[in-house]
Formats: structure tokens, C-alpha cells, sequence
């Protein structure tokens, strides 16, 4: 309650209507609600999207090569230019690296990437998940970027290379020669890596010209409709010991050059990432570019990141293309671990991501069915501080007979009469005679919104939920891509059994009215909120269901209302 405000004269100043317990945690979840609704319009998180199944032969869409080397399929309707002794030929068909775990096509003009198919995931139009974007109209991935030398690097990039596959099919060596500029780059993959090693170099008049290695256009999963904003260039400064991250808007006056000692570099987008590793700890360069192009999920235009990486004259790089699965990452360097955005709640979320994929690795081998055991485990270790809210408020609930003495004491005070100042110092009074706290139940409440917040990050930046099924729910990381949504409407059900059984404090219809809309509020608020979001929130409900439940039977329950009680009538005497 308002203790009393006293001027600078020494009087009482007008008294503010003073908001109940109840009052205050609808604000508080509303501006929750307002901060988690908001944040997709501002941070952009991919739309629904599954996993494929994890076999080593994926279903090839119809119209992507055949998963062959050197099929003989043209790359354009031109006739091939008639042979010269000692040349290439003008167009040699695209040449497909085939491996368990993506597909990636390449042509000989310029000796770039056409296509990089993942085949454990899938994007929105229901194939293979392509992380270059075929629509771009600019420089394809593994172009050259060669500051100052614009046209050496426009020929080099449109100029048709000899191709050489290597026999197992597992790499391929692309080189051009004018008599004067001589380009090579070489591309090598494992059967069951995401890893892979390129190399570029190039010299004009043998004499070796510093160039970067591009990839344009756009990354990642491009199937959506937000893939932009989700898009940035990173580098790991190793000197500083930070990531840097960078998006389109930085590059939007013109390129942005860096350069330093970087354990790594690339492009990374939601739940992917391609980045350059050089060889120990060389002084790397990178340039991020803003693309304004479309997607095939997008016809118009918008500005994408794009990165151009060098570690000296000859470029060599091991190469990471693949999920941004923290296990792996860690594998394949530990600072890799920092491109899993975990936000500003890190210190809570990664952790709580940690103890659901152990759950699910070691014991239940379901996402779904983990964050519902980490979600009981988490409202038992808080069950103590619920205990003191579930008893603070069953006195409030045996106090309310005195109050309502109260206030009908000063029912017929306007707001402005100073008298006020007397009821809410009554209140007080009372509350503390019986050592209640009003606001004390708040605390539990509140200490559940960072688990809330940090389970909502963890819904949207990890690779692991993409895809992850419980029940009839497909992918946890989206909401249910049913018409109707069974999880949001279920919780609101069980925020309205919640009310019925928690004690009521107050006896102010307009308030007792207030919070019976919550619950719609809060559907309101998870109907479009990852479907793990909503399964944890509804399984804290039912927990906490069970346990005021536990509470209302026991003793203690009734020991905390006869400890409010005013004493019993003697002989006509109190």
C-alpha cells in the first residue's frame, strides 16, 4: 500500500489509487507480453521449417543435378564455342560433390558454387535446404573480390575455367590462364564432415595479386520471408578476444573493410554458418558488402550481408558450411561456440539449453518430453519460495473481512480526500501486525520471467529445437502449423483452472474481473510463440496446479489463516 506523501509544507499530498498485488503482475506480464510480441518485428526469426529425416540418402527435388560427378547436363542453351589447342572449353558441365551430409554443385564459369544442398534439412518449399540463393543476380559464392582491380576480378569471375575432378569424387580443382592473369582454386570434402578445405590464389604476369573469396547474395535458409534480418557477417577477433558481428545496414554507405588476427570469418544467419578458418593465427582480412536482392521466397528486394575473406596472397582456409550445432562447433573450434547467439540472457540460457540437451541425449531421446522434466525440475527447486507466497497469500484471503471492515469504513472518501492516506495507513497496519507481506507473492512470479525469456531464446537461436517433434507438435522452434493451435488453447484453459484455485485476496469485483481476462491475454501472447515456449508454460501451470493443490490440504494452509483470525468474543468482550 501508499504510505503517505507529504508536500513540502509539511501536509499530505493528493493520494494515488494504490494498485493491488494482482494489479501489478497483469502489468508486469503484460509488458512481458509486450516485449516478446514486439521482438519479432525487430528481430527477425525464421518461419516454419523441418527437419528431414536423418538418413545419409536424401530425396532429391526434381530438378537439382543428379548427385553424379561431371553429369552431362549443359549449364546454358549456348552452343560451346569450338575448341583451341591448349584452352578449356567454353562450358564443361556442373560438377557435383556428393556427400552424407550436402550436395554442392559447381560450374566452370569462374569456378563458383551454383548450389550447396543440405541434406538433413529442409527449408519452406519443401526440398533440400539450399544456403546460396539462385535468384541473387550478383557474383556467385567463391568469387574473387579484388580491391582496385575491378575488372580483373569481373573477368576472372565470368571467365570459363578448366575443371578437374579428383577420382573419388570428392574434390575438384578449377584454373584459368590468359597469358597474363592466371587464376586457380581448389575445393577438397570429406564423406562425413562439414568441414572442407579451398584455396584461391591469382597472378597477373607472375607476379601475385591479393584477393578475397566471396560469398554473395544472401545465406542460409532462404525459404523464408525474413531471411534478411537474420543475416550477418562475424569475425572472431582473437586479439581482442570477441566476436564482431556486422549486418547489411553497416555496408549500406559502401563496403566495410577489417582486418586482424581472427581465429575465423564468414556469414551466418538463424541456424547456420559458413566460416573461414585459416591455418594457425595469419593476419586475416574481410570485407562485409550489403546486397539488395530478392529470394525465392521473396520477390522484392532487400539488403542481405555479404563477406569477402583473405589470409595473404594464397588463400587457404579449412571451411565450416553446416548448423550451428554447439557440439559440433565446439569440435571444430571452441570459439566457434560464440556465432549461437544466446543474447543477453546467455547466462541463463545457455545453461537451461545445456540441462535440456543432456535430458535428451542421455535419458529421454525427445526434445519435447526434456523441456517438460527440466520445466517439473525447475518449479520444485522453487517450490520453497512458493510456499511462502501460497501461505502469504491464504492470510491475505482470511484478511479480507477486516479489510472490507476497512474500507467500508471510508467507502464515501472521494480519491482526493486526505483521509485516504488514513485507510491505506490501516491496511498497513494490519498487514504488518500479522507479518504480511502484499507484495511478497510477486517474487516467485517474477523469479520465473528469466527462465521465461531464456526459454524463448533457446526456442529461436538453436539448431537442435529446428525441426525437434513432440506428440502432434512438428517443430518446437514454430508455432503449431495447424489452423487451430491445441498448446495455446490448452494453457489458457489451465490459467483459468490456476485462478479458481488460488486463493482470492481481493473483493473488488472490477479486479476480480480483471484477472479473469489474463488469461486470454497470455493466449493471445503465446498463440504465435514457439510451440516449446507454450509447452513450458503450460507445464509450469500444471505444476504449479499440483503443488497449490498439495498446499490447500495440508496443514499449513489452515495454520496460516487461524494466524490472521481476530480473536474470539468473551463474555460480550474481545
Amino acid at each position: 500500500m501508499a504510505e503517505t506523501v507529504k508536500s513540502s509544507s509539511g501536509g499530505s499530498s493528493q493520494q494515488p489509487k494504490e494498485l493491488s498485488m494482482e494489479t501489478r503482475l497483469l502489468l508486469a506480464f503484460l509488458l512481458m507480453g509486450a516485449v516478446m510480441f514486439l521482438t519479432p518485428y525487430f528481430f527477425k526469426t525464421a518461419a516454419p521449417v523441418k527437419k528431414a529425416p536423418q538418413t545419409t540418402t536424401a530425396t532429391q527435388p526434381a530438378e537439382t543435378p543428379p548427385p553424379t560427378v561431371a553429369a552431362p547436363v549443359a549449364e546454358t542453351a549456348a552452343e560451346p564455342a569450338p575448341a583451341v589447342p591448349g584452352t578449356p572449353p567454353r562450358v564443361a558441365p556442373p560438377f557435383v560433390i556428393d556427400t552424407d551430409l550436402f550436395r554442392v554443385t559447381f560450374s566452370n564459369q569462374g569456378g563458383t558454387v551454383r548450389g550447396w544442398l543440405m541434406k538433413k534439412y529442409i527449408g519452406n518449399d519443401g526440398k533440400m535446404l539450399d544456403l546460396t540463393n539462385p535468384v541473387a543476380g550478383v557474383e556467385f559464392p567463391f568469387s574473387l573480390y579484388i580491391p582496385g582491380q575491378e575488372q580483373l576480378a569481373k573477368k576472372l569471375n565470368w571467365a570459363w575455367y578448366e575443371q578437374t575432378g579428383d577420382p573419388d569424387g570428392l574434390g575438384v580443382t578449377y584454373q584459368f590462364s590468359d597469358g597474363r592473369a592466371v587464376a586457380r582454386k581448389t575445393f577438397r570434402f570429406q564423406k562425413n564432415s562439414y568441414l572442407s578445405q579451398v584455396t584461391s590464389e591469382v597472378t597477373l604476369d607472375g607476379k601475385p595479386v591479393p584477393s578475397l573469396i566471396e560469398w554473395r547474395g544472401g545465406f542460409g535458409d532462404l525459404t523464408v520471408g525474413t531471411a534478411a534480418g537474420s543475416q550477418r557477417t562475424l569475425y572472431f577477433n582473437v586479439t581482442d578476444n570477441k566476436l564482431v558481428e556486422q549486418n547489411a545496414r553497416s555496408a549500406r554507405n559502401g563496403s566495410v573493410t577489417a582486418s586482424g588476427n581472427f581465429s575465423f570469418a564468414g556469414l551466418a544467419d538463424t541456424f547456420f554458418a559458413a566460416v573461414f578458418l585459416p591455418p594457425g593465427n595469419p593476419v586475416m582480412q574481410q570485407v562485409t558488402f550489403s546486397d539488395t536482392v530478392r529470394t525465392p521466397a521473396e520477390e522484392k528486394p532487400a539488403p542481405f550481408s555479404g563477406v569477402a575473406v583473405s589470409d595473404g596472397d594464397v588463400n587457404r582456409f579449412d571451411l565450416f558450411v553446416g548448423p550451428k550445432d554447439l557440439d559440433l562447433l565446439k569440435r571444430v573450434n571452441p570459439k566457434l561456440e560464440q556465432v549461437v547467439d544466446f543474447g543477453w540472457i546467455s547466462i541463463l540460457a545457455k545453461p537451461l539449453f545445456l540441462v535440456v540437451s543432456w535430458f535428451n541425449g542421455a535419458f529421454i531421446h525427445n526434445f519435447g518430453w526434456s523441456i517438460v522434466v527440466v520445466t517439473i525440475v525447475i518449479n520444485m527447486a522453487l517450490f520453497p519460495l512458493k510456499l511462502s507466497n501460497f501461505k502469504s497469500m491464504r492470510k491475505m484471503q482470511a484478511l479480507k473481512p477486516q479489510i472490507e471492515v476497512i474500507n467500508a469504513k471510508y467507502k464515501n472518501l472521494k480519491m482526493t480526500d486526505p483521509r485516504k492516506a488514513e485507510q491505506n495507513q490501516e491496511v498497513m497496519d494490519l498487514y504488518k501486525k500479522f507479518g504480511v507481506n502484499p507484495m511478497g507473492g510477486c517474487f516467485p512470479m517474477l523469479l520465473q520471467i528469466p527462465f521465461f525469456f531464456a526459454f524463448y531464446r533457446v526456442f529461436t537461436v538453436s539448431v537442435e529445437m529446428r525441426g525437434a517433434s513432440w506428440l502432434w507438435v512438428t517443430d518446437l522452434s514454430q508455432p503449431e502449423y495447424t489452423a487451430i493451435k491445441v498448446l495455446p488453447l490448452v494453457m489458457i484453459a489451465s490459467q483459468f483452472l490456476m485462478q479458481k484455485m488460488t486463493p482470492q485476496t481481493s473483493g473488488d469485483p472490477n479486479q476480480q474481473r480483471m484477472m479473469m481476462l489474463m488469461p486470454l491475454v497470455f493466449g493471445f501472447m503465446f498463440y504465435h510463440f514457439p510451440s516449446g515456449l507454450v509447452l513450458y508454460y503450460l507445464t509450469s501451470n500444471l505444476v504449479s496446479m499440483g503443488q497449490q493443490w498439495f498446499f490447500n490440504h495440508t496443514e499449513t494452509a489452515q495454520e496460516a489463516a487461524r494466524s490472521v483470525e481476530p480473536p474470539k468474543k468473551k463474555n460480550g468482550r474481545k
